[in-house]
C-alpha cells in the first residue's frame, strides 16, 4: 500500500489513476495539485483525492509516489518546482504522451534523483477530460508503457508497476524514441487528422449543412477530435519531428490516392481498399478483443 500519492492534474488520467488505486485498496491518501482551485475542488467533492494541496512541500511531505499527469508542456515548469521538495523514498513517474521531452526535463531538473524516476504512459483515454471524465476501471486491461531511465533503481521500477498493476493495466517496456515513433503513428497522427478535419469543415460557409448530414462515419473518424486541445497541442509540438515524418508518410498515401482519383482507376482503389480493410478487421479482432 501506498501511504501518500500525490497527484499533479486530477483530471481524466490523474482522477482515474486515484480511483483505481482506491478501488484496489492500494493508497490511504491521495492529494492533489492542479492550477485551477475549481479543478481541484471538484476532484475533491468527487472522491478523487483526499486532500488538496497549493504548495509543494506540503503535498509532497511524506509522499511515497508522484504522479505527473498534467499535460506534457507543463512538464519542464514542474518538475522544476518540485525537485527540491522531493523526499528520499519519493516516486516519481508521469503519464506523458510523450516521452524524450518528458527524459530531457527530467535529466534537467530532478538529476538528483534519477533512482527514483520510472517515466511511463498509459495507453487509455477518451474524448472527455476533467475530473468528471475518471472512471475507476478506465485502465483495465490496457497497457501501460514503462519507459524507464538507464539510473531508474529495479525497486523503484518494481513499486511503479505494482501500481499501475493494480490499476488493472498491462505493463510493457520501451525505449523513450521508440515510444515516440511508435505512437506518433498510431496515435498523434489520427488525433491530427480528425482535429483538421473538423477544422475545415467548420470553416466553410455551409458548415451548418454539412454537419446536419455528418452522420455514423463521420462520428467515428472524428471522435478524438472532441480531446482535450491543450494536451494535444502540447502533444504534436513536443513530438512534432516524429510527427512530421508520419504525415508525410500520409502525405504520400493520399497523393497516391488523388492519382487514383484522377484517373479513374477503380480496380486499383479497391486494391488499397481490400488492403486496408483485411488488415484493420484484423488488428481488431486480435487486440480488440
Amino acid at each position: 500500500m501506498f501511504k501518500r500519492v500525490v497527484i499533479c492534474g486530477v483530471g481524466l488520467i490523474g482522477g482515474s489513476f486515484a480511483l483505481a488505486l482506491k478501488s484496489a485498496g492500494m493508497v490511504e491518501t491521495v492529494v492533489g495539485v492542479g492550477r485551477r482551485p475549481e479543478t481541484l475542488d471538484e476532484a475533491r467533492q468527487l472522491d478523487l483525492i483526499d486532500e488538496v494541496a497549493s504548495d509543494w512541500a506540503v503535498a509532497l511531505k511524506g509522499a511515497d509516489l508522484l504522479l505527473l499527469a498534467m499535460p506534457v508542456g507543463q512538464m519542464n515548469a514542474v518538475m522544476e518546482a518540485v525537485a527540491p521538495h522531493l523526499e528520499p523514498q519519493t516516486l516519481v513517474t508521469d503519464a506523458g504522451s510523450t516521452k524524450s521531452d518528458v527524459f530531457a526535463a527530467i535529466y534537467t531538473h530532478l538529476k538528483h534523483h534519477l533512482a527514483n524516476v520510472v517515466p511511463a504512459h498509459p495507453i487509455a483515454g477518451a474524448e472527455k477530460s476533467g475530473p468528471t471524465a475518471a472512471t475507476a476501471g478506465l485502465f483495465q486491461g490496457k497497457r501501460v508503457v514503462i519507459t524507464q531511465l538507464p539510473e531508474s533503481d529495479p525497486q523503484a521500477v518494481a513499486r511503479v508497476r505494482e501500481a499501475w498493476a493494480a490499476c488493472g493495466a498491462v505493463i510493457n517496456e520501451m525505449s523513450p524514441l521508440d515510444h515516440d515513433r511508435v505512437f506518433a503513428a498510431v496515435s498523434h497522427l489520427p488525433h491530427l487528422l480528425a482535429f483538421g478535419l473538423v477544422h475545415e469543415i467548420q470553416s466553410r460557409g455551409n458548415a451548418e449543412q454539412l454537419f446536419s448530414f455528418a452522420a455514423s462515419g463521420f462520428r467515428d473518424f472524428t471522435r478524438i477530435a472532441g480531446s482535450h486541445p491543450e494536451m494535444w497541442r502540447d502533444i504534436c509540438t513536443s513530438n512534432r519531428q516524429a510527427l512530421l515524418a508520419e504525415l508525410d508518410a500520409y502525405l504520400t498515401e493520399l497523393a497516391y490516392l488523388r492519382a487514383l482519383l484522377l484517373q479513374g482507376d477503380g480496380p486499383a482503389l479497391e486494391s488499397v481498399f481490400e488492403q486496408a480493410s483485411a488488415a484493420r478487421n484484423a488488428w481488431a479482432e486480435k487486440y480488440l478483443k
